[in-house]
């Protein structure tokens, strides 16, 4: 007999969560219905309803789940270099990088689930929107902070690199976008030291 004990099963809402993060990864939101899902999770669709009274609403948890994961990653950034906003800014396109080979067959999970919600009023874009205007907010004090002239242009150029890492992946190959997406981070957070410098490089 092992003397290793079994661990006990996930809780019910854990793995409905769980099994429709892979499904809608494999699958898109809106090719998977909640039979699957709770199928997947080795519940039935009473027990689902239960703990999450519609698809919408398991989608929004879903989400608040991968948002969750995203700002602990800023709490963290922002603990490890609580006196130097440039080297924040630096890891945060290394951290940037390091996962776009996850993103190369299916790009970024969120901005996926706001190509397939459409409606303003969705819970989970609701979620998403508010965490995207938070993760600016951030990186726009953290411009300030770098000394960048113009915070908020800085911070809408970090953005338009991030979305647009997320989008040539596909395409282009990680290696290259993650390499230009870290050179150009260290470059603009450079040139933000001398505002009469160029891009040299």
């Amino acid at each position: 007999m092992s003397s290793k004990t079994q661990a006990p099963p996930a809780p019910p809402r854990e793995r409905i969560i769980a099994a429709a993060s892979d499904l809608f990864l494999k699958h898109g939101i809106r090719g998977v219905g909640v039979e699957a899902i709770a199928e997947a999770a080795g519940t039935n669709k009473m027990t689902l309803y239960r703990h999450f009274p519609s698809k919408d609403e398991l989608i929004a948890e879903w989400a608040r789940g991968i948002v969750a994961q995203k700002e602990a990653e800023w709490d963290e950034m922002a603990a490890k270099h609580p006196n130097d906003p440039a080297a924040h800014l630096i890891e945060w396109s290394q951290r940037v990088a390091s996962k776009l080979a996850e993103m190369e067959k299916r790009g970024s999970m969120l901005a996926n689930a706001l190509a397939e919600l459409p409606d303003a009023d969705h819970p989970a874009r609701r979620v998403i929107q508010a965490h995207k205007t938070r993760e600016r907010k951030r990186v726009q004090k953290l411009c300030a902070e770098a000394g960048f002239q113009d915070p908020d242009l800085a911070a809408n150029l970090f953005y338009l690199l991030l979305e647009g890492a997320f989008a040539c992946v596909q395409c282009t190959g990680v290696k290259r976008i993650g390499d230009d997406l870290v050179r150009l981070v260290d470059l603009m957070v450079e040139n933000s030291k001398d505002p009469a410098s160029r891009l040299r490089r």
